[in-house]
C-alpha cells in the first residue's frame, strides 16, 4: 500500500486507469488517441496528452521492475541492428538482442553501427544480464567480431548465413510501430519508447501457437498477475 502511494502520489486517477492506459499503448499497435476512445468507451474521460504523459512518466517504471523481476534470460544472444529514421530525418540505428526463446534482453539507439557502438551495446547488455553470453550468434559484421573480442573473447561467434533470423524477426513489432507513430519524433523518444515496448512485449509473448488453449490461458493469466504486482495495482 504505501508503494502504490508513493509511486503514484499527486495523481487525479486511481492507479488502475493509469496502469490500464500505459498497458493499452504498449500491448498493442494504437495512438494515444486510441487509447483515449477505449478509456472513454468504459466511461473514463481523460485526454490523449495526460495519457502520454503517463506513458512517459510510468512506462519506464514497469519496464525496470519487470527487467528486474525476470532477472537473467537465455545465455545464446542473437544480436542485430536496423536503422531508424526520426521526424526530422535523423538516421540512427537500433541495435537489439534477443536469446534463444526469442525474449529481447536488451535495445540502444546510436549513431552509428562501428566496433565502438558494438562494444557500447556488448557492455550494456553484459551489464543487464550479469554475465557475458556462452554464445553469440549476429551477421556478417565485422563491428560484432571486434566487439566480441574486446568484450567476450570466452563467448563462441557464430554468423553464419540464415542464423541470425531470430533477430532479424524481432524487428517487425518495432516497424509496426514505426509506421503507427509515422516514425519516431527523435532518437531519444525512440530509445524511452522500444525500451518499455520490449519488456511488455516479453511479459505477454506467451508463444499462443506452442500451447493448447488452456495453457495458454493459464499462461496468459500469470502474465496479467506478474503486470498487476509490478504496476502496484492489487
Amino acid at each position: 500500500m504505501n508503494q502504490t502511494k508513493l509511486l503514484y502520489h499527486g495523481y487525479r486517477f486511481p492507479p488502475e486507469i493509469i496502469s490500464r492506459a500505459v498497458w493499452l499503448y504498449h500491448r498493442f499497435c494504437i495512438s494515444f488517441r486510441d487509447v483515449e476512445d477505449l478509456l472513454a468507451e468504459r466511461g473514463i474521460v481523460v485526454s490523449y496528452e495526460t495519457i502520454r504523459q503517463w506513458c512517459n512518466t510510468f512506462g519506464p517504471v514497469y519496464a525496470r521492475t519487470i527487467k528486474r523481476r525476470r532477472g537473467r534470460l537465455g545465455d545464446t544472444w542473437y544480436l542485430d541492428e536496423v536503422y531508424i529514421v526520426t521526424v526530422r530525418g535523423e538516421r540512427r540505428y537500433l541495435w537489439r538482442a534477443v536469446d534463444q526463446d526469442g525474449d529481447v534482453l536488451d535495445i540502444l539507439v546510436q549513431k552509428r553501427k562501428n566496433k565502438q557502438a558494438a562494444v557500447r551495446f556488448s557492455k550494456k547488455l553484459m551489464k543487464g544480464q550479469g554475465r557475458s553470453a556462452r554464445e553469440i550468434v549476429t551477421d556478417k559484421l565485422s563491428s560484432y567480431g571486434a566487439a566480441r573480442k574486446a568484450v567476450m573473447p570466452t563467448s563462441m561467434h557464430c554468423h553464419e548465413r540464415y542464423a541470425n533470423n531470430r533477430a532479424e524477426v524481432s524487428h517487425e513489432h518495432t516497424r509496426e510501430q514505426e509506421r503507427q507513430m509515422r516514425r519516431f519524433k527523435s532518437p531519444g523518444q525512440a530509445q524511452r519508447f522500444l525500451a518499455v515496448h520490449s519488456q511488455v512485449h516479453n511479459l505477454f509473448r506467451v508463444g499462443r501457437h506452442l500451447h493448447r488453449a488452456a495453457n495458454y490461458r493459464l499462461l496468459r493469466n500469470r502474465s496479467f498477475e506478474t503486470w498487476q504486482q509490478v504496476t502496484c495495482v492489487y
